[in-house]
């Protein structure tokens, strides 16, 4: 039996590439790569395209279409998503048994995690709405209407994929004129996924705080959903798992009241105000009166401590 053969980097970019796939502390916000069917066109091909446009710039496009099928044989779809270093994926294709098709799906540990297959039944593109568009690398908010997104494991993870597609970097804060674009995800009765896309209007209200409009911008979709491949619990359970670096450990008599503030408790012994040395100064010396005072006040517990040891030893 053969040893593998591990090959040692020989440049100094081939070694960065290497260490920047190994795992993070902290993550970075994860690439998605595009790919084509042995047929992609329509509304496929203009879907794929938005979603470039709303992922810009952690997209890798792969323009050769690729004799693959996600379901039945992932392992070309797997390796392709580790050559170019992406954790996501968006397979564009159409037939006669599932036209207008598109699978998302997300690796883990060069393995697919999860895959959900969704049929294009009704599409209008961004180029379909004529008004002003928003700019490149806005992040957007995510708004999951109604009860039914918690409902099954399925439509719950399909909710997790969608967060981590439109997942950027992490701010620790935000301002108001910053919140341009909302994407809105609806589950209906009959088990479809609407897509809608919005520009937030800050319009004057007369006061501090202004009127919020929403315009629709685009893209538009329905989906209704075909094939779906979910990990087991143990396995997403382990995708989840957070560095013990990461993990925020609670620290005593340190409390963050409801405006973030942060304020701590000090436990201290008994002070012994009347033996603290303190500075010298004539201000602070005592007056003859109160010296007086003090030496009768010895004189009486002299005399009451010599009293009570007479009465003791009598």
């Amino acid at each position: 039996m053969s040893l593998l053969r591990i090959r040692k980097p020989k440049t100094r970019k081939g070694k960065k590439v290497l260490l920047a796939r190994e795992p993070q502390l902290v993550e970075p916000a994860r690439t998605m790569v595009f790919l084509d069917g042995r047929k992609c066109g329509g509304n496929v091909k203009q879907c794929m395209k938005d979603l470039q446009q709303l992922k810009k710039p952690l997209v890798k496009v792969l323009n050769r279409k690729n004799d693959i099928t996600p379901f039945d044989d992932p392992s070309s779809l797997e390796f392709l998503a580790m050559k170019n270093d992406a954790a996501q994926f968006a397979f564009g294709s159409t037939s006669k048994k599932r036209p207008d098709n598109i699978v998302l799906g997300r690796i883990f540990e060069n393995e697919i995690l999860d895959m959900f297959e969704l049929g294009i039944k009704r599409y209008l593109s961004i180029s379909d709405f004529k008004n002003e568009k928003i700019g490149t690398c806005v992040k957007p908010c995510l708004v999951f209407n109604g009860p039914k997104w918690a409902q099954t494991e399925e439509l719950r993870r399909l909710r997790n994929l969608f967060i981590d597609t439109f997942h950027r970097e992490k701010v620790e804060s935000i301002r108001l004129q910053g919140i341009e674009h909302v994407l809105s995800f609806t589950v209906t009765d009959d088990m479809n996924i609407l897509m809608r896309s919005y520009q937030i209007l800050l319009k004057k209200s007369g006061q501090k705080t202004p009127r919020i409009e929403l315009e629709e911008i685009g893209p538009s979709a329905d989906f209704s959903i075909r094939r779906t491949k979910i990990a087991s619990e143990d396995l997403y359970k382990q995708s989840r798992k957070q560095p013990k670096q990461l993990k925020v450990t609670k620290k005593k008599n340190i409390t963050t009241d409801g405006l973030g503030n942060t304020k701590g408790r000090v436990h201290l012994g008994k002070q012994e105000t009347g033996s603290i040395q303190t500075r010298r100064v004539k201000a602070l010396k005592k007056t003859p009166e109160e010296k007086r005072a003090d030496r009768q006040k010895k004189k009486v517990a002299l005399k009451a401590a010599a009293i009570e040891a007479l009465t003791a030893s009598g």
